[in-house]
């Protein structure tokens, strides 16, 4: 097996984890969909031992009480969709389909400067490391692009 298929299908692998992860999400907002969140996330607090009488921590309670289930099946919609889209990039990288690696590069590269703008604005290892690998998918995507071009 040749460097680039190897590499996509490690990116392909990415994305499908990307995916699952989601999928994962989703099924948490299902299980909260019948719950009431305030009460959810206050015993979150207890459990985090956070204090409930600082100012953050009353917004954010205050704020969950406003998400209906309305709001979390919305949010279920949009993260099936991503899921959905993350499977078909990673099926089409899986087997080499030409479409699929535009649809990485690009992909990839649309984030690029959110990520920029929270490194500067919140730098942490996390961040940095989401760029990272962002950078080199982007890198990787486009000499497989250009190396099928020559």
């Amino acid at each position: 097996m040749s460097s680039v298929n190897r590499g996509l299908k490690a990116v392909a692998l990415l994305e499908a984890t990307k995916g699952l992860i989601t999928v994962l999400v989703i099924f948490e907002l299902h299980k909260l969909a019948g719950d009431n969140i305030q009460q959810v996330v206050e015993a979150l607090i207890a459990h985090l031992h956070f204090n409930p009488a600082n100012h953050l921590v009353q917004e954010v309670v205050s704020k969950a009480g406003e998400i209906t289930a309305g709001n979390i099946q919305l949010v279920m919609f949009g993260a099936s969709l991503y899921a959905l889209i993350r499977f078909v990039e990673a099926y089409g990288l899986w087997h080499s389909l030409v479409w699929t690696e535009w649809f990485a590069l690009l992909s990839g590269a649309i984030y690029l400067p959110f990520e920029l703008y929270e490194l500067f604005h919140k730098p942490n290892l996390l961040t940095a490391a989401v760029l990272l690998i962002n950078l080199v998918v982007v890198g990787f995507m486009l000499r497989v692009i250009k190396h099928k071009a020559d």
